[in-house]
């Protein structure tokens, strides 16, 4: 079963950004391992809390990266 996980910063993404990520990531395997795969392909979208993840041993929030304001979810 292909199983892909992203991880991305809570709040940043709208439903519909999620639901792209979900089918183009389902596409893509197909693609690679046949259209066999799209059925048991899992794709998981996991919202990580602000300043719930690092980079270098630093502590990342949204205002570290310049994020403005964050995304309303639907």
């Amino acid at each position: 079963m292909p199983f892909a996980n992203f991880k991305v910063p809570a709040g940043t993404l709208t439903a519909e950004q999620k639901e792209q990520i979900i089918t183009r990531t389902t596409d893509l395997y197909a693609e690679i391992f046949g259209d066999r795969a799209r059925a048991t392909t899992l794709v998981l979208v996991e919202e990580v809390a602000d300043a719930g993840w690092g980079i270098g041993g630093e502590v990342l929030t949204l205002a570290k990266v310049g994020h403005v304001g964050q995304v309303t979810q639907n």
